[in-house]
């Protein structure tokens, strides 16, 4: 897998990944949070491509100078188990730890426990601490 920066004619087939692998939902509009990351630090907006220039895998990654996030990190149901979401993660970590992030963050849907345990393999770890929102901007 090669992995390098999204580029705008990727949109159609990341928005198809992320649909099949369940990180969509009805309030967030996958377009506009493509949009939005490509307004900040769109360098670390990752795809994974397979030989053939397939978009296999995506992470969007972001430092704001305190704590590194992961977002949207998807492997393509056929390529999952085969060690590209680790390499999509090694490369997120790179970019942050050349950028001086002390820490990265991540959030996993409660009950998904599968995901829960990939993060645990790489050495994530869960913090006691309840996750709060306000949505600003509705998306629909």
């Amino acid at each position: 897998m090669q992995i390098r920066p999204f580029t705008p004619a990727d949109t159609d087939a990341v928005i198809a990944l992320w649909s099949i692998v369940g990180l969509t939902r009805p309030w967030n509009d996958p377009a506009k949070d493509i949009e939005r990351k490509l307004t900040t630090q769109p360098e670390l907006f990752l795809v994974g491509a397979d030989a053939d220039g397939a978009v296999v895998g995506t992470a969007m990654v972001g430092y704001d100078g305190h704590r590194g996030w992961v977002h949207y990190l998807a492997v393509s149901p056929a390529q999952q188990g085969g060690g590209l979401g680790r390499e999509l993660m090694a490369e997120a970590e790179r970019l942050l730890i050349e950028l001086g992030c002390p820490k990265i963050n991540l959030m996993v849907r409660t009950g998904n426990d599968r995901v829960i345990g990939f993060y645990e393999a790489l050495g994530y770890g869960t913090d006691e601490v309840a996750l709060l929102s306000k949505r600003l901007i509705p998306d629909a």
